[in-house]
């Protein structure tokens, strides 16, 4: 068949009925030829035919040409045999069986892998792998071929084929590119699919298997219904994890950043990071001392974090253990986006040197979203990091749910490893010696190659969800066979006993020798070499026991900044800038020797240049945060001019000639969730980078709440995990409608307590910069939170003079300069200040009425406010906002303005009303109501004519 006939086929061109006869069969099967090399290479709804044809994936839909073909291709298919029969006696044709054959083990070998060490769930027969299916007799096996790895007779090549990919290990390879697809077919043919151990080796697996059984049990004897989560059942997932680490440091790695969710935690921690048993034993008596600090309020055992140093062949190596709390998958973008900043820190720009390893759960690993959003950012420029090996503990039970048919649409609950490119192997737990093969094959992809691979470790859950629960309420047939099935250390020990390699009773003896272990409480991990610790963990010391109101000088000198504005105003010679760009560079050099005022753009861009010139890094991604979602930054520029994409931008802010810090803007993938996540697990393991995250419009947050929540806010709190990750949430009422007016500022200050964050609604050019400055300067490290503006970043009003920069700082209050005598003073945040300037100006009401600015929220400054407010005895204090009264900062702060009142002052409030919506979606709607809140601010009627808006106008919705 030319290549034109197979487009056709391969792309699923409709047939008309008429042609539909056995004239078409060499259609059919051609496609079937390459379906059987590649089941990529064909189109997904001839795939899913081809499936069923195969009796593989039930129920399909078929286009009515695939309908019509069905009963064909199964009689042409199935029937093809005796045609190969008459040709088998050749040795050319034995060898194509051969070929046929290898290639199909290859591609199917995974289906028929003995992978799972349950019997309920049988593995699937697969006729392609049978010599019969190509119509072979028993003196055709007899034949002699040669094949690659693979030599002998039919027969003894089928056997080969059988111990090499439909062993213990279930292999998916061929999708990846042909490099990598021959990487793996060498190692597992040469392996026989398992690989091979010294006694040493395997005593070694069994130690950490017998510890692993061993907590478990003195855990359940001593602590009877408590929970813990128990990994009996997964406990191969130890001697799997240490194999990595005692691997890893030969292979390069230094450190390896864990995360895990709450499955098995309590083990890791003391079998592979060396927690000390008596510690953990106190914890489930209750012993454990509290802090004296009351802003510590803690975490359950099985979500605490930990890190210590190991020693390896080639050194020591430091490990670290990701606190996480329920959210089960939400710690993977965290743990990557804290190896990416180790490995920034190491200079590692191969990203070989620090080793993410993700534990996740079965039904948590196809059923949540962040999954497929942190595997798409694998291969990033501004995201990668060189590959994590991420480990399924699959216990064939979501919670309570174990048919698949209510757990996930594809075959394996790995198969979205396929949209990183991930090879995956699929390993019976109950084969320790396989375990530690698909770890060290996992772990050599892994640093060749620096991209993801899974390990699905198939095993099961002895126990319920947790300890007090009963799974035969839910799975009787299941846990039938639990109940009856021995240990993977009794069975492995078995194993290792018949082969000599432990004496009869020395398991046993084992077992005794853990629990004495146990009970003395001193550290079961002889490789834990914690006096290494201060060299290898990243130190906060300095930002500890720091204080938000510490003065900090963030002015930075007219020299200096003129300085810059050339160095940001400069592009290479032939650059072709695009000429509104080239416009805002022009202007911008004028504002940075002060014969312009400095907008916004400029402010934040100083601030970043300044910092990378005092040595701090800066990083910085959001959706469109090059250009920025409202055209305001310009950080990154595009050549007009270019002829290829690898070239063509250039980013002033990387070319500063006094730069000593590193600087990253990043065009974020359409994600929240995990990028949000990964930012701030950046922002933990680099205390002296400014590291921030762009929504596009602030609400958009909203798909990144469990961050919020679970992290950012409290963090610190529960784990005493510091972190100063700020976060740009653009903010403003302009009529735009329900979804890009608020940021929800009410549910920042509704998790603000114990200093924990800083919320701030900045006004001006000089306060964002000085802002910016402050949170990295300052060695305060708390997340900051700022509502960022819109139409502000283009109004004349929020620019600001030179000499802002040059003699001035971060006021959490601003006064008003112009109005120091007035019997009404508003108090407002953001753009609404603006707004209310102007129609006070139009209503000449600047002797009457004075307006203050509240630029930081929380920590609330009170101190500063009521010295403010001293300047206006007997006042009329009004709250105004912009959004409606059950949102925005009033029902939140309405305590501390009423604390920050002075003699004869009484506190009201002007706003929208009440709202089920965050926003009228109606233009007209909104200008009526922004109207009125202004007018009740300033308490009479005045002439209002609301700001005009273009911001918006380029935003991307």
């Amino acid at each position: 068949m030319d290549e034109s006939q197979q487009s056709k086929v391969v792309s699923g061109a409709a047939f008309s009925s008429d042609r539909l006869s056995n004239d078409s069969s060499p259609y059919l099967e051609a496609l079937y030829e390459t379906y059987l090399s590649d089941p990529q290479a064909v189109s997904g709804d001839w795939r899913a035919y081809f499936d069923d044809l195969r009796g593989g994936v039930q129920d399909v839909p078929h286009s009515p040409v695939q309908a019509q073909f069905l009963e064909l291709g199964k009689r042409r298919l199935m029937h093809a045999a005796p045609d190969a029969a008459a040709n088998v006696a050749s040795g050319s044709a034995a060898q194509q069986v051969a070929s046929a054959l290898i290639s199909a083990y290859r591609v199917y070998g995974h289906i028929s892998a003995r992978k799972n060490p349950l019997s309920i769930r049988p593995a699937a027969a697969v006729p392609e792998l049978t010599p019969e299916y190509y119509g072979l007799n028993a003196d055709d096996l007899a034949t002699t071929v040669q094949e690659g790895h693979f030599s002998g007779t039919l027969q003894q090549i089928t056997q080969q084929l059988q111990a090499s990919y439909c062993g213990s290990i279930g292999f998916e390879f061929t999708y990846l590119p042909s490099g990598e697809r021959e990487w793996f077919q060498t190692r597992i043919e040469e392996a026989k699919g398992r690989g091979s151990y010294s006694a040493e080796q395997k005593r070694r697996i069994y130690a950490k298997l017998n510890a692993a059984e061993g907590l478990e049990k003195y855990l359940d004897q001593e602590f009877v219904g408590q929970k813990r989560f128990s990994l009996e059942g997964g406990e191969s997932f130890i001697p799997l994890l240490d194999t990595l680490i005692q691997q890893g440091g030969p292979a390069g790695v230094k450190e390896a950043v864990i995360g895990m969710a709450h499955r098995g935690r309590l083990n890791v921690l003391v079998n592979i990071f060396g927690k000390k048993p008596a510690d953990l034993f106190d914890e489930f008596r209750g012993k454990k001392e509290l802090p004296d600090d009351p802003d510590v309020a803690g975490d359950v055992k099985y979500h605490m974090g930990f890190s210590s140093d190991v020693h390896t062949a080639a050194g020591p190596m430091h490990l670290a253990l990701a606190f996480n709390p329920s959210h089960l998958e939400i710690v993977s973008p965290v743990v990557h986006g804290s190896v990416r900043a180790r490995q920034d820190h190491r200079d590692d720009a191969q990203r070989k040197q620090v080793l993410p390893i993700t534990i996740h759960g079965d039904a948590a690993v196809s059923g949540q979203g962040v999954v497929m959003e942190t595997l798409n950012l694998s291969r990033l420029r501004g995201f990668s990091t060189g590959g994590a090996v991420r480990i399924v503990i699959n216990n064939q039970v979501g919670f309570t749910t174990s048919d698949p048919r209510d757990t996930r649409s594809s075959r394996y609950c790995t198969d979205v490893a396929k949209i990183a490119n991930a090879p995956v192997m699929h390993v019976n737990g109950d084969d320790p010696e396989a375990v530690t093969f698909a770890g060290e094959l996992a772990l050599a992809y892994r640093q060749e190659f620096g991209k993801d691979v899974f390990i699905d470790l198939i095993c099961y859950r002895r126990l319920g969800h947790n300890e007090g629960d009963d799974p035969t309420m839910t799975q009787p047939i299941m846990y039938r066979e639990i109940k009856a099935h021995l240990t993977t250390r009794a069975l492995y020990a078995a194993v290792l006993e018949e082969e000599g390699v432990l004496k009869a009773g020395e398991a046993d003896a084992l077992i005794t020798a853990f629990r004495d272990r146990l009970d003395q409480g001193n550290t079961v991990v002889e490789e834990v070499a914690n006096e290494e610790q201060s060299k290898l963990a990243i130190n906060w010391s300095k930002h500890i026991g720091t204080h938000w109101s510490e003065e900090t000088e963030t002015k930075v000198s007219a020299e200096r900044l003129a300085a810059l504005g050339v160095a940001l105003t400069s592009v290479p010679e032939g650059f072709g800038l695009h000429r509104a760009v080239d416009r805002v560079l022009k202007n911008r050099r004028e504002m940075s020797v002060g014969a312009m005022p400095i907008d916004w753009g400029m402010g934040e861009t100083l601030a970043y240049a300044t910092l990378l010139e005092d040595g701090f890094d800066v990083r910085l991604d959001g959706q469109d945060a090059g250009r920025g979602t409202f055209v305001h930054r310009h950080a990154v520029l595009h050549d007009q001019n270019a002829q290829d994409t690898q070239n063509e931008e250039y980013m002033p802010l990387a070319h500063l000639p006094e730069a000593k810090g590193r600087i990253e803007v990043i065009d974020s993938t359409l994600s929240e969730e995990a990028v949000m996540a990964f930012e701030y697990g950046y922002s933990t393991s680099a205390p002296d980078s400014l590291v921030i995250w762009e929504a596009q419009f602030g609400d958009f947050a909203n798909g990144a709440q469990s961050v919020i929540d679970q992290f950012i806010s409290a963090g610190e709190s529960k784990w005493q995990r510091l972190s100063g990750v700020t976060l740009l949430l653009p903010h403003g009422y302009e009529g735009q409608g329900p979804e890009h007016s608020s940021a929800r500022l009410e549910r920042y200050l509704q998790l603000c307590a114990q200093k924990n964050m800083q919320v701030v609604v900045p006004s001006c050019a000089a306060q964002i910069f000085h802002l910016l400055r402050r949170q990295m300067i300052r060695p305060y490290r708390k997340p900051l939170v700022i509502m960022s503006p819109k139409s502000l970043l283009r109004n004349k009003a929020a620019m600001s003079p030179l000499s802002d920069f040059t003699d001035g700082k971060f006021m959490e209050v601003m006064p008003d300069a112009l109005v120091r005598r007035a019997q009404r003073v508003v108090i407002s945040s953001g753009k609404l200040h603006w707004e209310l300037t102007d129609a006070r100006e139009k209503g000449g009401l600047q002797d009457d009425v004075a307006l203050i600015r509240l630029e930081q929220l929380y920590p609330f400054p009170l101190t500063q406010l009521q010295t403010e407010l001293a300047s206006y005895p007997g006042a009329q204090v009004v709250w105004a906002q912009e959004e409606p009264q059950n949102q925005g900062a009033w029902l939140m702060i309405r305590d501390d303005l009423e604390a920050a009142l002075q003699g004869g002052q009484a506190l009201t409030y002007a706003g929208r009303p009440r709202s089920a919506s965050t926003a009228a979606g109606y233009k007209k709607m909104h200008d009526k109501e922004q109207a009125q809140v202004i007018q009740d601010a300033l308490g009479q009627r005045v002439p209002v004519q609301t700001l005009p808006v273009r911001a918006e106008a380029t935003a991307q919705s």
